[in-house]
């Protein structure tokens, strides 16, 4: 038993120390604002603010907001679809915020 709870307090230490190593701001005022420069081929500069939108408006409701550049485009689209459901996003509002997060790529 003790065995079980001394594992399950490193993995819970880990994950608190490795959580704190991202970007979190409780202030949406400091994230990344899109411009015309952000547009990409796959992300119109009305998508990302769009986006942008929608992440200030869902993300902050549960825990302090992670800067865009906390994650890897690839490990955002991996978080993205759990913190969506969580949110109540539909599909379309996912693409956009995941437009944002990875900045339209």
């Amino acid at each position: 038993m003790s065995r079980l709870l001394l594992s399950t307090i490193s993995v819970m230490l880990l994950a608190l120390l490795f959580s704190c190593s991202k970007t979190l701001t409780a202030n949406a005022d400091s994230l990344y604002v899109p411009t015309a420069a952000d547009v990409t081929a796959n992300a119109t500069l009305a998508d990302l603010q769009a986006g942008r939108s929608l992440f200030v408006a869902n993300c902050g409701k549960c825990h302090s907001y992670y800067a865009p550049d906390s994650y890897s485009a690839a490990s955002w689209r991996n978080i993205l679809p759990n913190m969506a459901s969580r949110a109540g996003l539909s599909a379309a509002e996912t693409t956009l915020v995941t437009k944002y997060v990875t900045r339209g790529q």
